[in-house]
């Protein structure tokens, strides 16, 4: 069953955004090389204060925010934990983020949580088991979701359809939106060997809210073949910015985060990649204006 009448998103503003780390506060508020807006991880504001709302509530201020899931299980087959669903839209109710999404992944089972973002066959049955676990998600929150495409290692023999078709079903089904990471699509496609360009031209980029870069690292397989992982631990590869590029001239500028999660470094390198986004989307609005306005 569709979602009944989730809360309409606020937009976040055209520009590129930052994931925030607490590291980069002060120069934030001093207002050096400033980002559009910031992301967080909601799993890190679960509690009820202390100095991580501190920030937080300073940060909302100023910034328009989105708010990133990473411990929901949307693929679980177990269902959903209650009590993280309710700290959720604790935290959402209380900073109002204009964009809240999640992982198409599963990491959780038997109560269970795994420090991994696991993979789902394509299925029908995994698709019913996203669809209502969406919905269950939307209709608590009141409000929209956006999903994100994963970062693949591995293929499922029994898969029954191609990602994009899967998540083309689940858009259709849910009326979620979709967070699509080109990061993710370039790792997948080189591991599993399919055409990352291709993949973005079937993308159903109109259910798209917001896109995502981060950085992969290269851990060659025994047989010396490159495995790319998501790390989020360096600056966007040249091959994901052209595939960004390519993206963007072709569907137009939408908000776009630098995710750098580990190795964090200083803010003035990561606003530096956020500046670089910054000028990609720049290059492309006077377009993307003229055409809505015609």
């Amino acid at each position: 069953m569709k979602t009944e009448e989730p809360k309409t998103l606020q937009h976040l503003p055209v520009r590129a955004g930052a994931g925030f780390k607490s590291v980069h506060f002060d120069d934030i508020l001093a207002g050096n090389h400033a980002a559009g807006w910031f992301e967080i991880h909601a799993e890190n504001y679960m509690g009820e204060g202390g100095r991580p709302h501190q920030m937080l509530e300073r940060l909302r201020a100023d910034y328009p925010l989105s708010c990133h899931g990473v411990g929901l299980s949307i693929g679980s087959v177990s269902g959903l934990d209650p009590s993280h669903l309710s700290r959720l839209k604790d935290l959402c109710d209380r900073y109002e983020p204009e964009v809240f999404s999640e992982h198409l992944a599963w990491s959780s089972h038997g109560g269970s949580f795994l420090n991994d973002l696991l993979p789902l066959p394509y299925t029908e049955e995994t698709l019913d088991q996203v669809v209502a676990h969406i919905d269950q998600v939307q209709n608590f929150l009141g409000r929209q979701m956006l999903l994100e495409n994963p970062s693949s290692y591995l293929a499922f023999e029994q898969s029954s359809m191609t990602e994009v078709e899967f998540l083309k079903q689940v858009t259709s089904r849910t009326g979620c939106g979709l967070l699509l990471d080109v990061n993710n699509v370039f790792v997948s496609a080189t591991n599993l060997g399919f055409d990352a360009q291709r993949y973005l031209t079937e993308f159903p980029v109109e259910r798209v809210g917001e896109i995502h870069l981060g950085g992969f690292a290269e851990d060659p397989d025994t047989s010396g073949t490159p495995l790319l992982i998501d790390a989020h631990d360096r600056a966007v590869a040249d091959p994901v910015w052209r595939l960004y590029m390519n993206l963007v001239g072709r569907i137009g500028p939408l908000p776009t985060l630098i995710e750098w999660d580990t190795d964090v470094p200083s803010w003035a390198e990561l606003s530096a990649e956020v500046q670089k986004a910054d000028q990609v989307l720049n290059a492309t609005l006077p377009q993307y204006e003229v055409a809505n306005v015609q």
